[in-house]
C-alpha cells in the first residue's frame, strides 16, 4: 500500500489528517519505482529494499514498523519431515531475493544444516504459491500471511515453520517516508505514524478489533482478499501476526543487514541512520481510532 501526499482526484481525507490518495500496488517493483521516482511520498516496503534503495541514494527514511511476525514456511499434509532439514533436495518457493521471508529461510538452512547446493530456491508471486504447492510444483513455500493461511484453511497444508516461533522479532514491511515529504511537512508524517502506532495497538488489544478491521481490509478498495482467510490468519494463532509492538529497534536492523549481506542482497552494510529516523516513533502519541462500518 502506498501513499500520495497531494491531492488529487478521488483523494479523500485521511485519518491522519491530509488529503491523501491511497494506492494499492500489485508487485514491489512497481512500488519501488512509484517511490523512486516520487510519485508516492510514502509506502509499506521490504525492509532490505528500503536500505538498498537509501544505500544508493535514494532520499527515503523508515519511520515504523508494519507488523512483527507473520511469514511462515507451508508444506503439504503428506509431507513427512517435520523441519527444514527434511526439505534438502525440494523446490522451495520464495516471493524475492529482497524479501524478508528469503531471509527466514536462509536463517533456516544454517540452523538446519542445509546449503543452497541442497535445494532449489524459485521466485513466485505470493499469491501463486497455494496453487503451486497443491500442484505439487513445489515442495514448500514461504511467505507472508495471508497466502500461507490460504493452502492451510484449504486443508491440504500446513505450516512447518513459523516467525511466531522461529525468529520472533522478524519485522518485514515497514511505513516509509521520502526525505522531501519529511522535510515539507513533519506535522503529516508525525500524524501517519501516530496512527500507524496506535492502529497496532487497537488491533491487538481486542478480538472484536481485530474482525472490526478485517471486515474494512478485506474489501476491494483495500486487500480484496476472502475476510474468511483473514480472520483464519488473526486465530490460528492469536499470534500469528502482531501489531501492538512496532517500535524501531536498532540491533534488529542490524541483523537484517547482516542476513542480507550474507544473503547477498545487499553490497554493503548500510549505516541505520542513513535509512531510519526514529524521532517520529519517538515523539509519537496516542491517536483514536474510528473505522467505517
Amino acid at each position: 500500500m502506498a501513499m500520495q501526499s497531494d491531492a488529487k482526484e478521488g483523494a479523500s481525507k485521511s485519518a491522519a489528517g491530509a488529503a491523501t490518495e491511497f494506492s494499492k500496488f500489485s508487485g514491489w517493483p512497481e512500488l519501488k519505482e512509484a517511490l523512486m521516482t516520487g510519485r508516492i511520498k510514502a509506502a509499506y516496503m521490504l525492509a532490505p529494499m528500503v536500505m538498498d534503495l537509501a544505500d544508493a541514494g535514494i532520499p527515503i527514511k523508515i519511520v515504523a514498523l508494519g507488523h512483527r511476525s507473520g511469514a511462515v514456511v507451508m508444506v503439504r499434509n503428506d509431507f513427512a519431515g517435520d523441519n527444514f532439514g527434511n526439505l534438502k533436495g525440494k523446490r522451495v518457493a520464495i516471493p524475492s531475493r529482497f524479501a524478508v521471508d528469503y531471509l527466514f529461510v536462509r536463517k533456516l538452512m544454517k540452523k538446519y544444516g542445509v546449503t543452497e547446493k541442497d535445494i532449489e530456491l524459485v521466485e513466485m508471486n505470493p499469491p501463486d504459491m497455494p496453487a503451486a504447492l497443491y500442484a505439487k510444483s513445489v515442495d514448500a513455500y514461504a511467505t507472508g500471511e495471508p497466502f500461507g493461511a490460504v493452502a492451510q484453511k484449504a486443508g491440504y497444508a500446513r505450516p512447518l515453520h513459523m516467525t511466531r516461533d522461529a525468529w520472533p522479532n522478524y519485522i518485514c514491511c515497514v511505513l516509509t517516508v521520502r526525505d522531501e515529504l519529511i522535510k515539507s511537512d513533519r506535522a503529516q508524517v508525525q500524524r501517519l505514524v501516530d496512527y500507524v502506532l496506535s492502529a497496532g495497538r487497537w488491533l491487538d488489544a481486542a478480538a472484536q478489533n481485530r474482525l472490526h478491521a478485517i471486515r474494512v481490509a478485506a474489501r476491494p478498495a483495500f486487500f480484496n482478499q476472502d475476510p474468511e482467510i483473514l480472520r483464519f490468519v488473526m486465530e490460528n494463532p492469536a499470534d500469528r501476526v502482531t501489531y501492538g509492538d512496532l517500535k524501531l529497534v536498532r540491533a534488529e536492523f542490524d541483523e537484517l543487514v547482516q542476513l542480507s549481506l550474507e544473503a547477498g542482497t545487499l553490497k554493503r552494510a548500510v549505516a541505520y541512520e542513513k535509512y531510519v529516523d526514529e524521532s517520529f516513533a519517538r515523539n509519537s502519541k496516542p491517536a483514536k481510532i474510528s473505522l467505517p462500518q
